[in-house]
């Protein structure tokens, strides 16, 4: 979380709405954490952002399920004819009506 804790180039302003009961607890949760507000938003808007974006991008598995993760890719693909015709045609968007 490097860049989302960095002070340097804070250069950029962000605005938003809160409700009364969502700025108590953010307030409370700052001051709990010793923090400002704006550190206390900005971390944990990053460290949300940080798990979503790491989602996408890994995943985990066991050796189990790694090898037989390897297999499946290693083995030739299957030809299925209906997907054949289906991606051999037109999508529906791109048809011209009345053909």
């Amino acid at each position: 979380m490097a860049a989302s804790r960095g002070r340097n180039s804070r250069t950029r302003r962000i605005n938003l709405r809160a409700s009364v009961p969502q700025e108590r607890l953010i307030r409370t949760g700052a001051e709990s954490a010793g923090v400002t507000v704006t550190e206390f938003i900005l971390n944990s808007a990053c460290l949300q952002a940080e798990h979503i974006l790491a989602d996408k991008r890994q995943f985990v598995a066991s050796p189990n399920q790694w090898q037989a993760f390897m297999e499946a890719l290693d083995r030739p693909g299957k030809f299925i004819p209906q997907l054949a015709k289906f991606f051999g045609e037109t999508p529906p968007a791109r048809r011209q009506s009345g053909k």
